[in-house]
C-alpha cells in the first residue's frame, strides 16, 4: 500500500494579502492563546496599516495550503531580530491540518529565507509546555539553546529558545 503524503503548497504573503494574514493570525490567537507572545485582543485592534506594516523586506510571512482545505492550513514567519539573528515566529497549523506536514513545510520556507539572506542559523521561542510544537521543531533540527524567558503575553508561562543551524 502506498503512503499518501499530502502536497503542501507554500506562498509568501504580499501586502495585498494583509486581510488573509490577519484572519489566520487571529484564528491562531483564538485557538492557541498560550502559544504566542501577543493576544487576540491586542491584534484584533490592529489597523489595516499596521497589518500591512508587518510585511517588509526584513521579514517574510508564509501561508500553507492543502488541496482539501479552502482556507490556509497554517502560517509561519521569519524576521531579523535587533541582534541580527533570524527568528521563526507566528507558527500555527489549523487543527484540521495537523499531522499533515504543514508545520515542516512552513519551517523549511522560513529556513530557506534565512539562508538566502545570509544567516547561518534560525532561532525560535516556544512555550515549554507546548510538547507538540517542541517535537515538530526537534524533527526539523532545532535544539534548545539553554535560554528561557517569560512569555510576553502571559509571564506565568515560560518559553525556551531553540536554534537550528542552516
Amino acid at each position: 500500500m502506498l503512503n499518501h503524503v499530502p502536497v503542501v503548497s507554500i506562498r509568501e504573503v504580499t501586502p495585498d494579502d494583509w486581510q488573509l494574514m490577519r484572519d489566520i493570525r487571529l484564528a491562531a490567537l483564538r485557538e492557541a492563546p498560550a502559544a504566542f507572545g501577543s493576544t487576540y485582543a491586542q491584534e484584533a485592534a490592529f489597523t489595516p496599516a499596521r497589518w500591512r506594516a508587518r510585511i517588509s523586506d526584513r521579514a517574510a510571512t508564509y501561508l500553507a495550503y492543502l488541496p482539501d482545505l479552502a482556507d490556509p492550513a497554517g502560517i509561519g514567519g521569519v524576521y531579523v531580530e535587533g541582534d541580527g539573528s533570524a527568528e521563526l515566529v507566528s507558527m500555527w497549523v489549523r487543527p484540521a491540518a495537523r499531522g499533515r506536514s504543514v508545520g515542516e513545510a512552513l519551517v523549511e520556507a522560513a529556513a530557506d529565507w534565512a539562508r538566502f539572506h545570509g544567516h547561518d542559523a534560525l532561532y525560535l521561542w516556544v512555550t515549554g509546555s507546548n510538547d507538540p510544537a517542541r517535537r515538530l521543531y526537534e524533527r526539523c533540527g532545532f535544539t534548545p539553546t539553554g535560554e528561557s524567558q517569560p512569555l510576553p503575553s502571559n509571564p506565568a508561562i515560560s518559553e525556551i529558545r531553540m536554534r537550528r543551524p542552516l
